[in-house]
């Protein structure tokens, strides 16, 4: 397969309304898109990626008003939440229609939604005929693509299409609060914290890892996520110092230690995060073999960066 390679939202959203996968920017990490409603489309999805059959997708919608097409049910709080937050990078799992396949909710009776508000993706969203199940545009397991030449690197030849769009501004995947439960749950950290999601929610509860034998509700619950070829290891202050018999990197906060052969000291979380994803996929291509990764106070998005050093470090 030639995956066509463009940046025109409608010529996108073409390829995706005859039944093909399409990659396309967001505000988060770059999505690999099917017609929520096709399954075979959605098949495809998990065929590219490598990706686990009970790994439940996200649907992205063009407005909130859309929301309804794939949810047969929106809590009161998630009401409050959408009003909060979308477009945003905010995932909400809501209880699933049954004309949703469900191949997108790896048979769950619940789906997960997001309204994106990076422009590209909204435009694209609004040329599809359906909501679109996506995923992260990688290879399963991998770093999150940040860019669209990352997503070319790992997918072409095995999508029809990619959307062409600027580097994600967040560089990490969205929150996800579970509404379908009460009190509502935090299935996974991201740019919304749970600070500004307490402010509407203050009985919000944490639940990020799944109990054994539990189907995850979303994705970054179950399976290693996020992993570079090289070694991560966690730093939780900094050091003077880095074993000499590697290569090694440094990313963090804190001035990077001696013995490193790469290094990127992030002025702030944001920052942080926004690099991270590209940091790892940086060192794999230069033959780095370990990466040293300081781990940042768990305030705001710095829970958010613990929750993927740790998921990337095994």
């Amino acid at each position: 397969m030639q995956t066509l390679v463009t940046d025109r939202p409608d010529e996108a959203a073409s390829w995706l309304n005859r039944g093909e996968t399409v990659a396309f920017p967001t505000e988060t990490v770059y999505g690999l898109g099917a017609d929520a409603f096709d399954a075979e489309a959605v098949a495809g999805i998990f065929k590219a990626k490598g990706r686990p059959s009970d790994n439940p997708l996200i649907v992205h919608v063009a407005t909130p008003e859309r929301i309804g097409e794939v949810a047969k049910e929106i809590s009161g709080t998630a009401r409050m939440l959408v009003e909060r937050f979308f477009p945003g990078p905010l995932t909400l799992v809501l209880k699933k229609r049954k004309s949703v396949p469900e191949i997108v909710s790896a048979g769950l009776p619940t789906i997960g939604v997001r309204c994106p508000s990076h422009p590209v993706a909204s435009e694209f969203l609004r040329h599809c005929k359906h909501p679109v199940a996506a995923p992260s545009a990688n290879l399963s397991g991998r770093p999150s693509p940040t860019d669209w030449k990352t997503v070319y690197h790992d997918l072409g030849g095995r999508i029809a299409c990619l959307l062409r769009g600027e580097p994600s501004t967040i560089g990490l995947e969205s929150t996800i609060v579970d509404c379908t439960v009460n009190p509502p749950r935090l299935l996974r950290t991201g740019a919304v914290s749970i600070e500004s999601l307490r402010e509407l929610v203050p009985d919000l509860e944490i639940a990020t890892t799944c109990h054994p034998g539990e189907a995850p509700k979303s994705p970054g619950q179950k399976y290693r996520h996020y992993s570079p070829e090289a070694e991560i290891v966690l730093v939780e202050a900094p050091t003077q110092s880095l074993p000499t018999d590697t290569r090694a990197a440094w990313i963090g906060l804190a001035p990077p230690p001696q013995g490193a052969t790469k290094t990127l000291q992030c002025r702030d979380l944001d920052e942080y995060a926004r690099v991270l994803f590209g940091f790892f996929r940086t060192c794999d291509a230069e033959g780095i073999c370990r990466i040293y990764c300081e781990l940042p106070p768990e305030e705001g998005i710095g829970r958010a960066i613990r929750d993927r050093l740790v998921k990337a470090a095994g």
